[in-house]
């Protein structure tokens, strides 16, 4: 009887400080995890942000009668600034803002930078 009582109590003490360690492993294990998470929710957004600012030059560029080419697109958190070093007209401009604004994941649209006529 005392044998089981010492095998017993050997028994419990080796789970409780197998289950310790564990928890201390998983919790040093999973702060990394929760960092990773934040970054790529990160990653995420400058992923979104640079297919944004792709998709609006492609869509500028083949629109008829606007000067995609000569127009600088930036795109932060959805937010995207147009930009231009040579003058377009006010429908030009206009009609770039549009286009802008269709696309999906745009938050707002700055055409202060185009100079227009």
């Amino acid at each position: 009887m005392k044998k089981f009582a010492i095998t017993a109590a050997a028994a419990t003490a080796l789970t409780l400080t197998m289950a310790s360690a564990f928890a201390e492993t998983t919790q040093a294990t999973q702060a990394p995890m929760m960092l990773a998470a934040g970054e790529v929710t990160e990653a995420k957004e400058d992923v979104s942000d640079t297919w944004i600012t792709t998709k609006v030059k492609a869509d500028l560029v083949t629109e008829k009668g606007i000067p995609g080419s000569d127009i600088k697109v930036e795109t932060n958190k959805g937010v995207v600034s147009l930009s231009s070093t040579t003058v377009l007209t006010d429908a030009q401009k206009d009609t770039a803002v549009a286009i802008t604004k269709k696309i999906k994941g745009v938050r707002d649209v700055s055409a202060d930078g185009l100079k227009s006529e």
